[in-house]
């Protein structure tokens, strides 16, 4: 059961990289799991934005960073960025030989002019 402040922290995310764009044979360039129900989404440099989607489709408020060595919060509701919070479920990142962007074999050689 989620805790009434939007983080579960008991809910393992839902794998190592974005669930949209892996779907779709899409790429990301940063992760971003949801503090809540653990869902893995591209961040708002990403050319699909999922975390952003997750969080106004379900209202789950608390994303963090799924970026090795990045603990920070954000809150989508008071637009506040927190620099640590409670620990999750692990993995706590993708895994460290994942590039970024990423998944390997995916992204596009003129990867940096399209993000946005």
């Amino acid at each position: 059961m989620s805790s009434p402040d939007g983080i579960d922290p008991s809910v393992p995310p839902s794998g190592t990289g974005c669930a949209e764009c892996d779907a779709a044979g899409g790429w990301w360039f940063h992760l971003r799991r949801c503090a809540q129900c653990g869902h893995i989404g591209c961040c708002d440099d990403s050319p699909a934005k999922h975390g952003t989607a997750h969080a106004r489709a379900t209202g789950h408020p608390l994303i963090r960073s799924f970026e090795p060595g990045e603990t920070w919060f954000y809150n989508y509701e008071t637009s506040e960025m927190y620099a640590s919070g409670p620990p999750l479920a692990p993995p706590e990142s993708h895994p460290a030989d994942q590039p970024t962007p990423g998944p390997a074999g995916r992204v596009p050689e003129d990867w940096a002019d399209r993000l946005g």
